[in-house]
């Protein structure tokens, strides 16, 4: 990781040993000043994959997947950026990834962007604003088993970037932070029987389970920050009032709130099989 401008909150260029890609993340701001010094003056204009980082009006965080070839000016990413710059739909920063020479072809760009596509939209982290899905091309097996092991090495660098929307919410196969174990073999049930609902720790936070049902008015007490999520997850909730997709919060006192309609101690409300409150994990 290099910090271009000195600060974790502006440009940021990321590589990794024996690996021919390179990843940028830049702000918004900084854009045109890319164009001014540095690997990254050279980088910009190269083909590539960018990912457009906003959020919506109702919080929810936003992601828009193009890619780039060059053009005959010799421009490439910054020229099919800039043309973002007054899109309807805000962005705040960009994510970036080439090759340092340059090499991606068309049949790549494509395969990776409808890679790329396809996990987000699996995922569900961020709301997709492309307006097209993006069609996969053809490529050889070969090229797609290179482009494949390409985006391993580039999903190791992007969520240290703070960008997760190809991370799942939670993985069955990860260790957690309980002892080494699959995290998923530890579940919290709620104490209501009038709510069942099920949660399981992570380590991002508190995992509220796809199936979960959830009181439909809210308290006259409810906090806003509990309001605000219902609104926001409101598209993961179907019509009887059960959730539709793993939802993660910061505690479980935040998912037990979310699923009561308010205020509530998240390690009264949650029990694993045998008693157990979050707070013993």
């Amino acid at each position: 990781m290099f910090l271009i401008d000195g600060d974790q909150t502006g440009r940021i260029k990321a590589t990794l040993s024996n690996w021919t890609g390179v990843i940028y993340k830049i702000p918004k701001p900084t854009l045109d000043d890319c164009m001014k010094e540095g690997d990254i003056s050279k980088h910009i204009n190269h083909a590539g994959i960018y990912f457009l980082l906003g959020e919506d009006s109702n919080g929810r965080p936003t992601i828009y997947i193009g890619q780039a070839n060059t053009r005959k000016n010799g421009k490439g990413l910054l020229q099919r950026i800039s043309e973002h710059k007054n899109d309807e739909n805000e962005w705040n920063e960009v994510i970036i990834l080439t090759r340092q020479n340059d090499t991606l072809d068309a049949a790549e760009l494509n395969y990776l962007e409808n890679r790329f596509n396809d996990l987000a939209g699996k995922i569900k982290r961020y709301v997709i604003i492309n307006k097209c899905e993006p069609t996969k091309g053809n490529i050889s097996e070969e090229k797609q088993s290179e482009m494949d092991e390409f985006m391993d090495n580039r999903f190791a660098i992007v969520g240290i970037l703070g960008m997760k929307a190809f991370v799942a919410i939670h993985d069955e196969t990860s260790p957690s932070q309980t002892g080494g174990t699959n995290d998923k073999a530890i579940i919290f049930y709620s104490s209501r029987r009038n709510y069942p609902a099920s949660a399981k720790l992570s380590n991002e936070g508190f995992v509220l389970l796809k199936g979960s049902h959830i009181r439909e008015k809210l308290s006259a007490t409810v906090s806003p920050s509990t309001t605000k999520q219902r609104e926001q997850y409101s598209h993961q909730i179907d019509e009887n009032f059960i959730t539709t997709e793993d939802i993660l919060f910061k505690s479980p006192s935040g998912a037990a709130a979310f699923v009561v309609g308010a205020h509530i101690n998240g390690n009264d409300f949650w029990k694993t099989k045998d008693g157990k409150s979050p707070k013993a994990f």
